[in-house]
């Protein structure tokens, strides 16, 4: 086969186009219907648009330009590439073009899939103004080689809709493993484990015996609130060596700051190395590989396990923890439910960040060290489970990417 059996055809070609329309807000009749209401804010990534924020009445569709399903619906005002197919009947706002293709001749799943592999070119095309825009007259006339059979636009379609669907499942489970994680740390962390029996204790109402009251509330009998500082050995300050002397930035001591967390409280890639020299004779201090790194100014909150030896600059509090009372997997995932009270402490303050003794004395809940172990059990399992998902999740869509830049120009051809 060769691109002969392909042409050039225009978004015109392929289909009817139709701006959307809003009706109007004032007529309480025409809202909170059955119908939806398509937004770009709607849009979230998935191929189908299933729900919308919105909706309109039956009576609404007469004063509007609706779109049947299966129609394209591609953002043209502001948020320019948006796009998803409608799952029903429906209306859209002005900000989106719809196609709603010729059926003889243009699958409307290949539509879907050609105008998002070539997405950068709408962008670039339309003006960098406040608001970007792509009128329907310029809409209609991009153009694109595709297959003249529908029969091969709907292989295409079939085999990137099934790496979508997988993509689809994939997250899904994430948002489970996601869901699970964050009802077990609150489980956890207010009911702990039986070490006895390796299950979680019953609630305080189910079992008010087991608990005692403390600083923090009713805890398990067993552990402790203490203030922070009687849990560690040491808290480590950071720094940064002077970037005058480039003679300090080479070498292969890895440097981070607090830009180099990621949102998932790990170290990111190391954009900077320091030499040994750099870190004697600055301020910066080195972490040793497996305590715990806090962000304490510039992005406070952040925290991390140190994947190996590594040199902090001042947005970082290295915190090293007494073994003989505290697992450090334990106060990782229990620092994470502290997020929040440590960017409490960056507000209203004069100093970008926690000050020392504040994070000090800040109260903690210290279960036994066996407990504690048994805990992080737990929530590493799930991790695992998540982090498996999360790479998974990469690489099909490494690979829908690949099979997009193969099928959708030809250069792959299906039978």
């Amino acid at each position: 086969m060769g691109m002969s059996e392909w042409a050039n055809y225009s978004i015109a070609d392929m289909g009817l186009v139709v701006t959307g329309s809003t009706p109007s807000t004032k007529a309480k009749r025409f809202w909170d219907g059955e119908v939806p209401f398509y937004s770009p804010a709607d849009f979230d990534g998935s191929i189908l648009c299933t729900k919308t924020e919105k909706t309109v009445t039956e009576e609404a569709l007469s004063f509007c330009r609706p779109i049947p399903v299966n129609a394209i619906m591609f953002t043209c005002i502001a948020s320019v590439g948006k796009i998803a197919i409608s799952s029903k009947c429906g209306v859209t706002n002005q900000q989106i073009n719809s196609i709603i293709p010729f059926p003889d001749a243009f699958d409307y799943r290949f539509i879907y899939y050609i105008l998002s592999y070539h997405r950068s070119i709408f962008e670039n095309y339309a003006p960098q103004t406040t608001i970007p825009i792509i009128n329907k007259g310029d809409f209609q006339k991009f153009s694109f080689i595709v297959p003249k059979d529908i029969n091969e636009q709907r292989k295409i379609a079939d085999i990137l809709s099934t790496v979508d669907d997988v993509i689809e499942k994939t997250e899904a489970a994430i948002d489970k493993y996601q869901a699970i994680k964050a009802g077990m740390m609150q489980d956890l962390f207010t009911r702990g484990i039986d070490t006895q029996t390796g299950k979680m204790r019953p609630t305080f109402e189910e079992a008010p015996e087991l608990y005692k009251k403390s600083e923090l509330g009713w805890i398990p009998k067993g552990w402790n609130a203490t203030e922070f500082k009687d849990a560690c050995l040491e808290f480590i300050n950071g720094g940064t060596p002077s970037t005058k002397n480039a003679s300090n930035w080479v070498g292969n001591i890895p440097w981070i700051t607090g830009a180099d967390f990621l949102e998932s409280f790990e170290v990111g890639f190391i954009r900077r190395h320091i030499n040994e020299d750099a870190l004697r004779y600055s301020s910066s201090h080195l972490i040793r590989e497996g305590n715990i790194l806090l962000v304490t100014r510039t992005g406070v909150g952040k925290l991390a396990i140190a994947p190996f030896d590594v040199a902090i600059s001042q947005d970082i509090t290295g915190i090293i923890l007494d073994p003989n009372q505290c697992c450090v997997e334990f106060f990782y995932y229990y620092l994470q439910v502290l997020v929040e009270d440590f960017k409490k402490m960056n507000q209203g303050t004069s100093i970008n960040g926690i000050i020392r003794s504040d994070l000090e004395a800040t109260l903690i809940l210290k279960p036994s060290l066996v407990e504690q172990k048994q805990i992080a059990a737990v929530l590493k399992a799930l991790d695992d489970n998540l982090k498996s998902e999360q790479s998974n999740l990469s690489k099909y869509r490494d690979l829908k990417k690949g099979l997009m830049a193969d099928l959708l120009t030809g250069k792959v051809r299906i039978k």
